[in-house]
């Protein structure tokens, strides 16, 4: 194709380009643009040729102009402008971020005839940009507490209680029904503590074979039994200076429980196969869906390891109990859901909500983020509706008496047994009983008091 041919096709070369073009003369006026240009300032052409390039705001060319001078632009002096970030305004008023590219046009005698600029829009890498962003942002959950989110009283009351265990060496039991959000407590405790640089390591207790638990959490050395072809370090070896989380401790065997009980009391450890100690400086932070004073009663938790891991109770409440937490949490988890699928949902219905807020959630926090799992695979309408929910919750309605719930936790009733049992065992002796449960004789006194526990030769309850 030859020159001239070419110059006859420039005008459909140009159009085609998605990047917008704008040629002004020496006076900044417009002589010519492309369909782009057209499309991202929202102006036609009509509306453009002839007037000033400052029609479209660019705040690029505003640090660019220049009082006085031959020229008005200090473009004409400089001769470019290389992949400048800027801001232009459309004609509807709005502005967008656009990337600008410009030079001067001179003819073949050298003169200056005028200048030609290119406007890429970056409006979609700018809008994914903020959902980037917002999305690192639902990630740190900024808006909770260190993961866990709720503004109900009760919850602030567990806030309060992480922050305070936080900062003790002594060992804390999180209580609470599947799905409460028990891992995420221990997580801020260690977070929080002084411990957060050290280890964080978890042990589910359920799901370990007896014979398998005690290799896995103390460690063992080759021989020990078959298939022990090398030693191995446990789960406190590798939790030395930091905290160790063992979920489920309810489920935790006799035997088990005995060995646990001499590393709590003497800070060692024996792996299997070997009864060489070693020296070991690890927090225990334990969970449990299960009431451990049921199980004590019963014989299957012995006494003296329930009251080494019960110093700092916290109990964390069923989502049924802190129903002003659900629209919270429904919130976050549709913004996060939102950001992860990038689906075009507006929103939750009033009537979703409502849904939401009467159901009883029996699986907890955990079956509301799956709720939203659901709803954003069923949902293609604009806002998510009651029916996008599985049918579980969708055609179950609240319970209208209150039914009886199995082994539930009641921090005031927990705290008087275990006073009750302190005490008895050591005749009413309130310093003893202090000791036991690991806290001062006036704790011990104040509970008394609190709970109408008279302790003299014989224990009763006024």
């Amino acid at each position: 194709m030859l020159g001239h041919e070419l110059d006859r096709y420039w005008k459909t070369v140009v159009n085609t380009i998605s990047d917008g073009i704008m040629i002004v003369n020496t006076s900044g006026a417009i002589v010519s643009v492309n369909k782009a240009f057209e499309q991202i300032t929202g102006f036609s052409r009509e509306e453009l040729i002839g007037k000033p390039c400052t029609v479209i705001d660019c705040d690029a060319c505003k640090e660019a102009l220049e009082c006085g001078g031959d020229y008005w632009c200090y473009l004409f002096k400089k001769g470019f402008m290389a992949k400048r970030k800027c801001k232009i305004l459309r004609k509807d008023g709005t502005c967008i971020n656009a990337l600008k590219n410009a030079a001067i046009l001179q003819d073949d005698e050298g003169n200056l005839i005028g200048a030609v600029g290119t406007i890429t829009d970056l409006s979609e890498i700018t809008e994914r940009d903020s959902q980037l962003e917002a999305y690192r942002r639902e990630l740190r959950s900024e808006d909770g507490f260190h993961g866990i989110i709720g503004t109900s009283s009760s919850m602030q009351r567990v806030f309060d209680l992480i922050e305070n265990a936080a900062h003790s060496d002594a060992s804390v039991i999180i209580y609470g029904e599947s799905g409460t959000g028990k891992e995420l407590v221990s997580k801020a405790i260690h977070n929080i503590g002084e411990r957060k640089e050290k280890p964080f390591v978890k042990v589910n207790c359920a799901s370990l074979t007896e014979s398998l638990l005690e290799s896995e959490l103390f460690g063992h050395v080759r021989g020990a039994f078959t298939g022990a072809y090398k030693d191995r370090i446990g789960r406190f070896e590798k939790a030395n200076g930091g905290d160790i989380f063992l979920d489920e401790i309810g489920d935790l065997p006799m035997s088990t429980q005995i060995k646990m009980l001499r590393v709590i009391e003497e800070k060692t450890i024996e792996r299997v196969g070997t009864s060489t100690p070693i020296t070991i400086d690890v927090r225990i932070i334990s969970a449990t869906n299960r009431n451990l004073l049921k199980l004590l009663n019963h014989g299957k938790f012995r006494k003296d390891f329930y009251y080494r891991i019960n110093v700092i109770p916290i109990i964390l409440p069923p989502l049924r109990e802190r129903i002003a937490d659900i629209p919270l949490l429904a919130e976050s988890f549709f913004r996060k859901m939102v950001l992860k699928k990038d689906k075009a949902i507006k929103g939750i219905s009033n009537e979703a909500m409502e849904l939401l807020v009467s159901y009883n959630w029996p699986g907890n926090v955990r079956e509301l983020k799956s709720a939203f799992e659901y709803a954003f695979v069923s949902c293609h309408d604009a806002m998510i509706l009651p029916h996008h929910f599985p049918a579980t919750i969708y055609r179950r309605k609240k319970s209208s008496g209150t039914s009886k719930k199995q082994d539930s936790f009641n921090l005031k009733e927990t705290e008087k047994q275990e006073l009750l049992e302190a005490l008895e065992k050591v005749g009413g002796n309130q310093t003893k009983a202090a000791d036991i449960l690991g806290v001062s004789r006036v704790t011990v006194w104040n509970r008394m008091k609190r709970f109408g526990i008279n302790s003299k030769r014989k224990i009763e309850v006024a």
